[in-house]
């Protein structure tokens, strides 16, 4: 008897697991990065509470979720094509 350290069906489990994890990831350096209420170095966290709207507000607004904003939904075409 052989022992496997991972089983055949843990293998499909494999990819959205690791999607998890590296969206887990991505928006962990966002916020470190980019989030204006984040201050990793000392001299910044001394400055106190700023406001600083313009900076907040390229934030929200990023890139993928300008992209996602952009796209119109399948749902939405087929409703379109429809009136015509």
């Amino acid at each position: 008897m052989t022992y496997k350290w991972i089983r055949p069906e843990i293998y499909p489990l494999l990819f959205p697991v690791g999607v998890a994890v590296g969206l887990c990831c991505m928006q962990l350096v966002r916020n470190i990065t980019t989030n204006p209420e984040v201050r990793v170095k000392k001299e910044n966290r001394s400055a106190g509470v700023l406001e600083n709207f313009e900076e907040g507000k390229r934030y929200k607004e990023h890139g993928v979720r300008k992209f996602v904003l952009s796209q119109q939904s399948e749902n939405m075409r087929k409703a379109l094509s429809q009136k015509d």
